[in-house]
């Protein structure tokens, strides 16, 4: 579990469109603190701070620390809204956590050994990632800040499925604990220029079958 992060916050009164708009302006982003059965506390944050903060990862998949006046808080990132076309954050969500109940959490995936595998190496085939996160379930100390899977072995045609994944102890698959498909994440396929032509040398090869019983048509 990584839980480096620490965010620093300050309660804020007033709310509202305006009221939020005059915090943007000062270089602040309005958040919501929620859950683990307390009272929603809305903050303001350094918006510089937290942006460099979202280009970290390990940020997303992390407990994160909540400083407000020195009352430290656990918690998770849960939402962040946008400005459509500025680098501007306008708001986040943040969710308290327990130590003894389950979190649900998107984890990345990270690929290692493609270069290795066969059916790059030695196929002349692409690695396609299908998903690049997963959903999973477990309890805040069990959390991982991502979860590797090593394709090293995969030839040409193969694929690695969610219940193939190695997945660390306490932690579930969401998809598979629900009862959901056994869907591919990575695969190795052959890449376009190749498929062309192997379908262009099938065709010339059919012509070249046809050929002599054209000929024999014609001499009779």
């Amino acid at each position: 579990m990584s839980d480096n992060h620490i965010i620093s916050a300050e309660m804020r009164d007033v709310q509202g469109t305006g009221a939020s708009r005059r915090l943007r302006h000062a270089g602040q982003v309005p958040a919501v603190l929620y859950g683990a059965g307390k009272d929603p506390a809305m903050l303001t944050l350094d918006h510089n701070s937290l942006y460099h903060n979202l280009e970290d990862e390990s940020f997303h998949s992390s407990i994160l620390t909540v400083d407000i006046a020195g009352k430290k808080e656990k918690a998770i990132l849960r939402d962040v809204q946008m400005h459509p076309f500025k680098q501007l954050i306008m708001h986040i969500d943040l969710q308290r956590i327990s130590a003894t109940d389950k979190i649900h959490m998107s984890i990345p995936l990270h690929f290692t050994g493609g270069d290795e595998a066969p059916g790059v190496k030695i196929e002349g085939g692409i690695v396609s990632h299908l998903i690049n996160e997963l959903d999973i379930i477990c309890l805040p100390d069990n959390l991982p800040e991502f979860i590797s899977i090593d394709i090293s072995a995969l030839h040409l045609g193969d694929s690695i499925h969610l219940s193939e994944i190695t997945l660390p102890e306490g932690v579930e698959s969401t998809t598979l604990s629900h009862g959901g498909d056994d869907l591919a994440v990575v695969t190795v396929v052959a890449v376009r220029g190749s498929i062309e032509e192997e379908e262009v040398a099938e065709e010339e090869g059919e012509e070249e079958a046809a050929a002599p019983d054209e000929e024999a048509g014609s001499e009779e």
